[in-house]
Protein backbone atom coordinates (compact mmCIF):
# COMPACT_ATOMS: atom_id res chain seq x y z
CA UNK A 1 0.00 0.00 0.00
CA UNK A 2 1.45 3.73 -1.17
CA UNK A 3 0.56 6.67 0.79
CA UNK A 4 1.14 9.71 -1.50
CA UNK A 5 0.66 13.07 0.57
CA UNK A 6 1.26 16.37 -1.12
CA UNK A 7 1.28 19.91 0.54
CA UNK A 8 0.39 22.89 -1.23
CA UNK A 9 0.90 26.73 1.29
CA UNK A 10 -1.20 29.29 -0.58
CA UNK A 11 -0.46 33.23 0.76
CA UNK A 12 -2.95 35.85 -0.54
CA UNK A 13 -2.19 39.26 -0.93
CA UNK A 14 -4.24 42.35 -1.49
CA UNK A 15 -3.18 43.90 -4.28
CA UNK A 16 -3.19 47.26 -4.27
CA UNK A 17 -4.87 49.11 -7.30
CA UNK A 18 -3.50 51.71 -9.49
CA UNK A 19 -5.47 54.95 -9.61
CA UNK A 20 -6.13 53.92 -13.14
CA UNK A 21 -7.12 50.70 -12.42
CA UNK A 22 -9.25 52.29 -9.44
CA UNK A 23 -10.82 54.50 -11.92
CA UNK A 24 -11.61 51.93 -14.61
CA UNK A 25 -13.20 49.62 -11.54
CA UNK A 26 -15.27 52.35 -10.64
CA UNK A 27 -16.34 53.15 -14.51
CA UNK A 28 -17.26 49.30 -15.03
CA UNK A 29 -19.37 49.63 -11.51
CA UNK A 30 -21.10 52.51 -12.48
CA UNK A 31 -21.76 51.13 -15.88
CA UNK A 32 -23.33 47.55 -14.69
CA UNK A 33 -25.48 49.31 -11.63
CA UNK A 34 -26.61 51.84 -14.85
CA UNK A 35 -27.81 48.44 -16.69
CA UNK A 36 -29.13 46.37 -14.20
CA UNK A 37 -31.76 49.33 -12.77
CA UNK A 38 -32.72 49.49 -16.87
CA UNK A 39 -33.13 46.05 -17.36
CA UNK A 40 -35.17 46.27 -14.02
CA UNK A 41 -37.09 49.31 -15.48
CA UNK A 42 -38.18 46.96 -18.92
CA UNK A 43 -39.05 44.19 -17.28
CA UNK A 44 -41.54 46.05 -15.10
CA UNK A 45 -43.46 46.94 -18.66
CA UNK A 46 -43.32 43.75 -19.48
Amino acid sequence: MTLNILFFSITIKKRLLSFEEAEHQEMVEKLYEQNKDRQIFIQHFL
